[in-house]
């Protein structure tokens, strides 16, 4: 099975090597040896766009070459691009351009291109993947959870393990989740002199009037936050001490970025979001968001 960095990385050169035959997410997870199901997901979660989506683009990008430098017609240009009816062909040509293809040729309009993706030495992370950031509206919600007095030394291995048994074992007593497979881990109060923070180990609830006695109550309040992705070739319960500081590490330089138009505020207050269902047994997705502060 491939690291993850090398697989989105050979299904974006397959893509463009077999961009006008029958390329698709089914064909491509049967190379990789992956579910359909998770190639698209997966393909969603580090590109913020649906697979098929973007080799459809692609793939009418590719056709304007023929279009617009030679004379063939659009009949066996539509076939040569992997349409089977011209109709189709127009059809999604002016979904793509707003235009149709004959009126291009004619015309000469300029249009805006979907340009092939890449990723960059900067996204590796011990040949896993780490995206980021991008800044995006966080909505308020709520969580339900235990509370927990980690030491800052400690908090790569302490955290872990408390997520872990919250996962397994206290999780199944909170009746007001919303979605009992999306973990959220919630750092709040640091209290830098005596050198600890609070780690809420949860999920979302829809109020915190209802929680379990013994449980911790947290409302995040809406507000624009730096969001980092994750993509490992392992377990959730395997992100070790090694890939956390790794993450840590990449974050505080952006962190530490005075062209940065954004600063952290994870000072404050920050969490990791988790969803379950999106392992498939070979491949982890994991979300980190701090809110931020412009900075002019």
């Amino acid at each position: 099975m491939l690291r993850p960095y090398n697989l989105l990385e050979n299904v974006l050169i397959d893509i463009e090597e077999d961009i006008k035959k029958d390329i698709n997410s089914g064909i491509l997870a049967d190379k990789y040896s992956i579910s359909e199901g998770h190639m698209r997901r997966l393909f969603k979660f580090a590109f913020k766009q649906n697979i098929a989506g973007y080799i459809r683009s692609r793939r009418l990008t590719a056709s304007l070459d023929a279009l617009l430098n030679t004379d063939l017609n659009i009949l066996n240009i539509a076939l040569n691009s992997g349409y089977d009816y011209e109709q189709t062909y127009i059809r999604a040509f002016r979904d793509e351009f707003g235009i149709s293809p004959g009126k291009l040729r004619k015309t000469g309009q300029i249009v805006k291109v979907k340009p092939p993706l890449h990723l960059f030495d900067e996204n590796k992370l011990e040949d896993n993947i780490l995206f980021g950031p991008d800044i995006v509206m966080v909505p308020k919600f709520f969580i339900a959870g235990i509370s927990h007095n980690i030491p800052y030394d400690k908090s790569v291995t302490s955290a872990p393990k408390a997520a872990i048994h919250f996962w397994e074992n206290e999780r199944k007593h909170i009746k007001n989740s919303k979605n009992h497979n999306i973990y959220i881990g919630l750092t709040c109060n640091n209290n830098f002199e005596a050198g600890y923070s609070e780690y809420i180990t949860s999920v979302i609830v829809n109020d915190i009037n209802h929680i379990p006695a013994g449980f911790r109550g947290y409302t995040f309040e809406s507000c624009l936050c730096a969001r980092f992705r994750y993509i490992g070739q392992h377990h959730y319960y395997d992100i070790n001490r090694k890939i956390a500081c790794e993450m840590y590490k990449r974050i505080s330089k952006f962190a530490g970025n005075n062209d940065e138009k954004f600063s952290l505020l994870n000072d404050k207050v920050y969490f990791e979001k988790i969803d379950i269902d999106s392992y498939d047994g070979n491949y982890c997705q994991m979300e980190w968001f701090t809110p931020v502060a412009r900075k002019y």
